[in-house]
């Protein structure tokens, strides 16, 4: 077994010698490829019994004695790289690995992401730190899951504390997704996807309260909270998500000799597409899809450019069935979502008592206009 470890520890050795000269060009994708290769062949030695108990404690003591100061190569962390290539193995669509360690991962990136079944984008993957890695995959099973926190991982810049929020929460099965047509209406399967994890299916404006404007205008209408939206437009845009620029409210369309005005207009960067967005008081109604309907193609035909994406159309109510909407957009031509909103009246309880009082918010909106 001696004999072995020695030959372990010179070819583990060798790989992390190589792989230290490259760190500043190629940073975590070649950790990433280090590890995976270091685990690739660990597993092929430890789990056809090759190696006798104990031995891989024994390559990183010696490792240690050999590489002073070296940080990263404990006997748990070998054996997470174990893991990681175990569990990674057969999903990676990746260059075969040889048997002298070489570890280079495919550099191509994927141009689908998140859009076919059994495929990681490699980009995403390798740009996420290998113990955002294990955290995922030793905690989440379920392909599509660990899928969708390395997405989330990556766009989101999360450290690895929250991720470890984020799945203790369990994010994953508590996505608020909008009822929409996205699927069928928007052609490119990355756009859609893009779109449907764009927009929730309920907001929280919490900087408007309808019994408040109750009092100042007797009869609160779509334009009154169309009017507090635009008045607190930087507040609306955080809520509603990121890469959105405001273009106009009341955005008049000529439609066959006829105007039309839609509520909001705003540019998605992300989806490179016009959003267009109707406020409605109460309950969702399905005379509202064929009027944004409408829009979209006036949208589409008179004021995008021919480099963006289709426009996409959201019914912002206050009250919506998911399902009866889903059954009532699904012959629209246009990509429609229908979400819903609360204002700070509409909050639980215990959620209003740990925000200012009205008159301190104002105070406090004051000073940031200011």
């Amino acid at each position: 077994m001696k004999d072995e470890i020695v030959i372990a520890v010179k070819n583990i050795k060798s790989a992390i010698l190589k792989s230290q000269t490259q760190v500043a060009l190629d940073g975590n994708r070649i950790q990433l490829s280090l590890y995976f290769g270091i685990g690739k062949y660990i597993s092929e030695n430890t789990r056809s019994n090759f190696w006798g108990t104990g031995a891989i404690e024994n390559i990183s003591s010696q490792l240690q004695k050999e590489m002073p100061g070296l940080r990263g190569f404990s006997a748990t962390n070998l054996k997470n790289m174990r893991t990681f290539f175990e569990e990674w193995n057969a999903d990676i669509n990746r260059q075969s690995l040889t048997d002298d360690l070489k570890t280079d991962l495919p550099n191509e990136v994927s141009t689908e992401i998140l859009s076919q079944p059994n495929k990681i984008d490699m980009h995403e993957f390798l740009s996420i730190s290998f113990t955002h890695h294990i955290e995922i995959i030793s905690k989440i099973k379920n392909f599509e899951e660990r899928r969708f926190y390395i997405h989330q991982t990556f766009i989101q810049h999360w450290d690895s504390r929250t991720l470890k929020i984020k799945i203790k929460n369990d994010l994953f099965n508590n996505q608020h997704l909008l009822p929409n047509n996205f699927g069928s209406t928007i052609t490119n399967e990355t756009q859609s996807l893009k779109a449907i994890r764009m927009f929730k299916d309920e907001y929280l404006l919490d900087f408007m309260n309808t019994e408040e404007l109750t009092e100042r205008f007797g009869d609160v209408n779509e334009r009154v909270v169309e009017n507090e939206i635009v008045a607190n437009i930087r507040k609306f845009i955080l809520t509603f998500g990121k890469d959105f620029s405001f273009i106009s409210n009341q955005y008049r369309l000529e439609i066959c000799g006829e105007e039309e005005f839609i509520d909001l207009l705003f540019f998605n960067r992300e989806l490179n597409c016009l959003v267009a967005v109707e406020l409605k008081m109460g309950k969702f109604k399905t005379s509202y899809l064929g009027q944004l309907n409408g829009y979209l193609q006036a949208l589409d035909d008179t004021v995008r450019k021919p480099h963006e994406n289709q426009s996409i159309g959201i019914i912002l109510c206050q009250d919506a069935k998911k399902d009866f909407v889903e059954y009532a957009v699904r012959d629209y031509t246009k990509p429609i979502g229908v979400a819903t909103y609360k204002t700070l009246d509409e909050m639980p309880e215990k959620y209003r008592r740990v925000l200012p009082d009205l008159s301190e918010m104002r105070k406090l909106l004051n000073g940031e206009s200011k």
